[in-house]
């Protein structure tokens, strides 16, 4: 179903197909022995044979019963196909229920939510892979997230009846457990992650459309992938794989030629609403650390700085900023009320260690700093123009995405003014323009106008905006302020306040 595949993963496959197709020929009419080759060929078939077998012992489909829309879909709450516009998702659908023989959401009755013998009627569906001789199985979050009721089905036959222990969202990772002892249960073994080597043999077991334990095979395409829009506090990166995977392989394991899990699957890459071959698996460091404390606490507790920070080697535009730093993590936003809020690091600081250890990419910073006891003091080495500092922060316990939209405030409304070079107008900040735009005290200049087309709007600097740094030189009046932007070379880095968040911009007129 849906299959879509690129031009070296068709050939690969058809290569390998012809290899095996004259393997098992030879086998069944030729009583020569094999060449070289020829044997190899068999053994890599019977490597993939055992691996499949000894592996679908720990992996379980998963039923749920979920609330109103779900019928029959794992769509809802997929955090990559809920992203689809409605036109490529409604295609997506049209083609999932044309399989499953039903009419498009919206043109049916919503189903009983028991059958005539008073079972569920169990309405949504994923996998999953047993973590502990005890009942404990690790799936996606998004599988179990609505769940009003869940049946664990193993492939002996077996169906057992399950609650959710724990779910962390911000990783799709859940762990439910089974509400009888189940005996002869085979946990998965998990490969280290950090050593997974691009090119390797990944092979994907799961019930895509309800045909269960499948299994498809391809390689490791990529490590440390980052899907942007997914989950906007995700601190991870994910394994992506070529190895065919669809909706209901969510939450079955990615492993390895030894049988080794290497990463939970969880999401696919798709165009006009059809997958192409692109899987994304959380790796399986992650998952096992994440599952063991699901287990043991019900949730997983991670620590932030409350800190937008981006790549400084993956912007070009940071590249503008007077750093020595070669690589690092460029702070562009400080959280109103995070941790660091208040403390002396600043917007366009270039964050390169923490605790001493290196950190070239958001994913390291967030991973390194997410492990970290709340409350507890770490050590940033932090590049500030051409100075390297030592800067202390204690991080806390990551607030949910609601408490953290609670807290940031309504945008400003605009005023009429003049316009200066950059395109923006200034003007001293009193308690009558922040009571006018909506803003709070502090030092520094207020935008009052943003001319449209100019450098400033190109940017998006917006009228309410409270700018208190330029290239780094704090400016608390328009003089100052007009001051700093005269001395400026080719580009001007300005560092404002936005509903009361601390960020930056680097402000430069393009090559002509």
């Amino acid at each position: 179903m849906m299959r879509s595949y690129s031009s070296v993963s068709g050939c690969r496959g058809a290569l390998l197909a012809a290899v095996l197709s004259v393997s098992a020929f030879a086998k069944d009419t030729a009583p020569v022995a094999a060449s070289p080759a020829l044997e190899l060929a068999r053994q890599l078939n019977q490597a993939f044979v055992e691996v499949a077998d000894s592996v679908s012992k720990s992996v379980v489909v998963i039923k749920v019963k979920t609330k109103e829309d779900r019928e029959g879909l794992e769509l809802g709450g997929n955090p990559f196909l809920d992203q689809l516009p409605d036109d490529q998702r409604q295609q997506f659908e049209r083609f999932f229920e044309r399989f499953r023989g039903q009419p498009r959401r919206g043109q049916r009755p919503q189903p009983e939510s028991t059958d005539a013998e008073g079972n569920p009627f169990y309405n949504g569906r994923g996998s999953g892979m047993v973590m502990r001789e005890d009942g404990y199985i690790l799936t996606n979050n998004h599988v179990v997230e609505d769940a009003e009721a869940i049946l664990v089905v193993f492939k002996d036959g077996r169906e057992v009846k399950a609650q959710v222990r724990g779910r962390d969202p911000e990783s799709d990772l859940a762990v439910i457990q089974l509400s009888e002892k189940v005996p002869g249960l085979v946990p998965v073994r998990f490969a280290d992650s950090d050593k997974v080597k691009v090119g390797e043999f990944a092979i994907a077991i799961g019930a895509p459309f309800d045909l269960e334990y499948s299994v498809t095979f391809g390689h490791v395409s990529a490590k440390g992938r980052q899907v942007e829009d997914m989950r906007t506090l995700s601190d991870q990166d994910f394994i992506q794989t070529d190895a065919n995977i669809n909706v209901g392989n969510s939450g079955g394991p990615l492993v390895n030629i030894n049988g080794e899990v290497m990463g939970v699957n969880s999401m696919i890459r798709t165009s006009m609403g059809v997958g192409v071959g692109i899987g994304f698996a959380i790796p399986s460091n992650l998952a096992r650390e994440i599952g063991d404390r699901l287990i043991d606490d019900g949730r997983f507790v991670r620590s932030w700085l409350g800190i937008g920070i981006a790549d400084l080697r993956e912007y070009r535009r940071f590249r503008d900023i007077d750093t020595k730093a070669k690589d690092g993590v460029v702070v562009r936003s400080i959280e109103p009320n995070g941790p660091a809020y208040g403390s002396d690091l600043k917007p366009a600081d270039v964050i390169t260690s923490v605790d001493g250890k290196p950190v070239a990419t958001t994913q390291q910073l967030r991973s390194l700093i997410s492990r970290k006891k709340a409350g507890t003091e770490v050590m940033l080495d932090v590049f500030r123009r051409d100075e390297k500092i030592r800067i202390k922060v204690k991080p806390d316990e990551k607030p949910s995405r609601d408490s953290l939209a609670a807290n940031r405030k309504s945008k400003p409304p605009k005023e009429a003014a003049g316009v200066i070079e950059l395109g923006m107008t200034v003007k001293p900040l009193t308690k009558e323009s922040a009571k006018q735009f909506g803003v709070e005290m502090a030092e520094g200049v207020i935008v009052t106008e943003v001319q449209s087309g100019s450098l400033a709007d190109r940017y998006e600097i917006k009228p309410g905006d409270i700018i208190t740094d330029i290239n780094h030189e704090p400016v608390r009046s328009p003089k100052e302020f007009q001051a700093e932007v005269a001395k400026a070379k080719g580009r001007v880095l300005v560092s404002f306040i936005r509903d009361g968040t601390p960020q930056f911009e680097v402000l430069k007129e393009r090559s002509k």
